[in-house]
């Protein structure tokens, strides 16, 4: 079966094998941020609605479990957009947890949204939340996530310390550093205070390791990682390690499907791809090439590895 809003397993470096779950359909989101992997939103919006109805997403789910595949170890709500913008969110996350008892449900967030009491409520129903926040500099907070108007840095903070006191799951915050856009000891300086205020269980401080949607944006140097990780990071960081066994057996059209419909979000490796299916890589590769031929994805070439990405439109 062909899904329009069921992606992956791909890897997460904080989830592990995460079943991804596209709650918009379409780049339709609050911000439009300068390092976004999926393209440039089409859609600046903060209006709740159920872009994609929670009935259609869990019928999708229902049928990929009943495929028999590999259990992922988390089910996330995120896609090609923010989550929080979808009204039935609630009921995904409800509906999800019936189809997965025993797998953890994860949301991905801008955290844009945490002001709205609503949001917060539908949000508590999962296992773990990952907000991202990269700034708290207002002047570096609108360069790096070109926000819907009315959004400022303090009150999506102040969102976020209220939802910790209603939420008694996980948090994973998330910082993403650009150079020379919110690199500044100052911002450093401010993070360090709300972490403490927060308690996160994790916080995670990257950079970019794709190019962006603005060109001209670049990663943060390795020693400017370290220090920001060294003084904001806690708990274990880095890539966690998963150990593939039983790979399953899965028909190459079955392979084909899941690998663009996971590159169509996410630009990723072959042996990223192989790890999240669980599937020979061997199989990845030879739907890869296919895929190549027909134009349906491209290659590209970062730091010594081979990223695909799809070429397809987002879902309507």
């Amino acid at each position: 079966m062909a899904y329009k809003y069921i992606f992956g397993p791909v890897m997460s470096g904080r989830l592990g094998r995460s079943l991804g779950l596209d709650l918009l359909g379409d780049r339709i989101c609050s911000m439009d941020c300068v390092y976004c992997e999926v393209g440039a939103t089409r859609v600046l919006t903060v209006e709740r609605k159920p872009y994609v109805p929670a009935n259609a997403i869990l019928e999708e789910l229902a049928a990929w479990k009943a495929e028999g595949l590999t259990m992922p170890d988390v089910v996330t709500l995120g896609g090609l957009g923010e989550p929080c913008l979808n009204s039935e969110m609630g009921a995904v996350i409800t509906g999800a947890r019936k189809l997965f008892p025993d797998t953890d449900i994860a949301v991905l967030t801008n955290a844009s949204l945490m002001g709205d009491p609503d949001v917060r409520r539908e949000l508590a129903l999962a296992d773990s939340i990952l907000p991202s926040l990269d700034s708290l500099m207002e002047d570096e907070f609108t360069r790096v996530n070109r926000p819907c108007k009315g959004f400022s840095p303090a009150g999506i903070a102040d969102g976020l310390l209220e939802f910790k006191k209603e939420f008694k799951g996980k948090i994973f915050l998330e910082i993403l550093l650009a150079e020379g856009i919110n690199d500044t000891d100052e911002n450093l300086g401010r993070l360090k205070n709300f972490c403490e205020r927060l308690a996160p269980d994790r916080v995670d401080v990257v950079t970019l390791t794709r190019p962006g949607t603005v060109k001209g944006v670049r990663p943060v140097d390795g020693e400017v990682l370290s220090r920001w990780r060294m003084t904001l990071e806690s708990g274990k960081t880095g890539v966690q390690t998963h150990q593939v066994t039983d790979r399953t057996t899965i028909s190459t059209k079955h392979v084909t499907e899941f690998v663009i419909a996971s590159l169509t979000r996410r630009p990723q490796t072959v042996s990223q791809l192989a790890q999240a299916l669980n599937v020979d890589p061997k199989q990845v590769q030879f739907a890869v090439e296919a895929l190549l031929k027909k134009g349906e994805i491209l290659p590209r070439d970062d730091r010594g590895e081979t990223y695909y990405h799809g070429t397809r439109p987002a879902p309507e």
